[in-house]
């Protein structure tokens, strides 16, 4: 099952270019193909959730650092959320990318199983040298949907994102994962650590903040410009970015190195992260200060992201079984409603043309499920009942309280209200805002009657679906709360 989830993302890149002039056969394959990943995800979730630890050596290139997948509950969260998200995506991409005319659809596609394929290697990464193989593969898988417009600033935009992400990678990751295993004489992720009783002193807050900003796609500031510049990207790319795979991939890799190579007891014990608790904390109040000023809506969604990403980090850094717990689940819990978010931002931009938030008014009268849809979202990103969001935002501040950081906690509630504040404001906008004159829609779509046929049929299905989702989430949190209790050992 750890083979094929490699495989079937790559044999569904094989059929959709053999497809590629069948439009339908062709996203039917992709259709088709992130189905069965996730059916294979699900096999190995119930090995795992019996207590199995699945493993598989690929290659070895290096006498003694192989090339191995690992399956343990920490990467099955991710890799159920990423493969569960492709299905999603794939059917709100068939009706964006035809309603938006887009072109080079086929290798739109193409690309898209690719990263889906490198996202499941960093799930399933069992030691730190597969873990920066697999990253490295997924910043070069995106870097041709980042640019898929082929514009100049499009292309900018590509060299922001490649240049931060692999400058940092090998200027910072690599550096960290070269001195671990100078250290330890392994790289193997273990429960408790690698590091207890071999680092001390200094090493210990260096090492771990080489990690933290050396994986650039946890956006962590100052690494974080590559994160809005990738907006020029269309939707679906942008829902890739934000919830499937880049941006989780980078968090993850943070919790998961701060639990498998630091563990968070020896964290703690050496007091080593509390000075990236508070980078974390800076970088939530920033994110979400910058977001206000943007008028362009994907933009504001991207500097949401930006804040919020750092709630996986500082969960992480506070270096206790809440702290982490929190930290995973936000990892579900943001995708889903960050997702949902820019799902509606697409339909907004195909069905009615608009991508400024001052051009919103009115609009949710002709647009109800988008904009109810966007209403969920939100309550999810703030950390709202009935949303899953606010679970993961509840067990981070139990973690804060435990790790003795009040000031913490205060960080977490302003964050809140912010969030409130720049999202709650496009639903507002949209239902009970002024509508333009003449605001009857383009091209030959009336916005009385809802979406084209193409958003109608595929998009608007997903953007229910992930709304709904983040609901089934606070009633059901069990799936994800239990995986992470497995992590911390609780």
């Amino acid at each position: 099952m750890l083979g094929l989830s490699l495989a079937v993302p790559v044999a569904g890149a094989a059929l959709i270019v053999l497809l590629r002039r069948s439009p339908n056969a062709r996203e039917a394959a992709s259709l088709v193909t992130a189905g069965a990943l996730f059916a294979i995800v699900l096999r190995v979730h119930a090995a795992v959730s019996g207590g199995g630890r699945p493993s598989l050596v690929l290659a070895e290139p290096i006498p003694g650092i192989p090339i191995a997948l690992e399956a343990e509950p920490l990467g099955v969260l991710f890799a159920l959320i990423a493969s569960f998200l492709w299905i999603v995506t794939t059917m709100y991409s068939i009706g964006y990318m035809r309603g938006h005319r887009e072109k080079h659809q086929t290798r739109f596609y193409l690309f898209f199983a690719f990263a889906i394929a490198s996202a499941m290697g960093v799930a399933f990464a069992g030691n730190l040298f597969t873990l920066f193989v697999f990253y490295e593969v997924l910043s070069l898988t995106t870097f041709p949907l980042v640019t898929h417009a082929g514009t100049e600033k499009a292309k900018r935009a590509g060299r922001v994102y490649l240049g931060v992400l692999l400058t940092t990678s090998i200027a910072l990751q690599l550096l960290a994962i070269v001195w671990t295993y100078a250290i330890t004489g392994t790289l193997d992720f273990q429960d408790g650590g690698i590091l207890s009783g071999r680092a001390a002193g200094a090493v210990v807050p260096v090492l771990l903040g080489l990690y933290v900003f050396g994986i650039g796609k946890a956006a962590v500031m100052p690494f974080h410009r590559w994160l809005p510049a990738a907006m020029v990207a269309p939707t679906p790319v942008s829902a890739l970015l934000h919830a499937v795979a880049v941006v989780k991939a980078g968090v993850f890799a943070v919790l998961k190195v701060t639990v498998y190579v630091f563990g968070i007891d020896f964290l703690a014990g050496a007091g080593a992260s509390v000075w990236l608790m508070w980078v974390a904390a800076a970088t939530i109040i920033l994110g979400s200060l910058v977001a206000f000023t943007k008028d362009n809506l994907k933009a504001r969604l991207a500097y949401s992201t930006v804040s919020q990403l750092s709630y996986v980090v500082l969960g992480a850094m506070l270096a206790n079984s809440w702290g982490v717990i929190g930290g995973g689940m936000h990892i579900a819990m943001h995708a889903f409603g960050k997702i949902t978010l820019f799902f509606c931002a697409g339909a907004i931009m195909v069905a009615a043309h608009r991508s400024e938030v001052s051009q919103l008014g009115g609009l949710g009268r002709r647009m109800p499920v988008t904009f109810a849809a966007f209403f969920i979202g939100t309550l999810s990103i703030v950390g709202l009942p009935p949303t899953g969001g606010a679970w993961s935002k509840w067990f981070l501040g139990v973690g804060s309280l435990e790790a003795g950081q009040v000031g913490l906690v205060a960080v977490l509630m302003l964050s809140s209200l912010l969030s409130l504040a720049y999202l709650m404001e496009i639903p507002l906008k949209g239902f009970f805002g002024k509508a333009e004159a003449g605001d009857r829609g383009d091209h030959g779509h009336d916005h009385a009657h809802g979406h084209p046929p193409g958003i109608l049929r595929w998009s608007m299905a997903a953007i229910v679906t992930t709304a709904v989702g983040c609901v089934v989430l606070f009633i059901h949190p069990e799936p994800f709360h239990r995986l992470m209790t497995m992590v911390t050992g609780q």
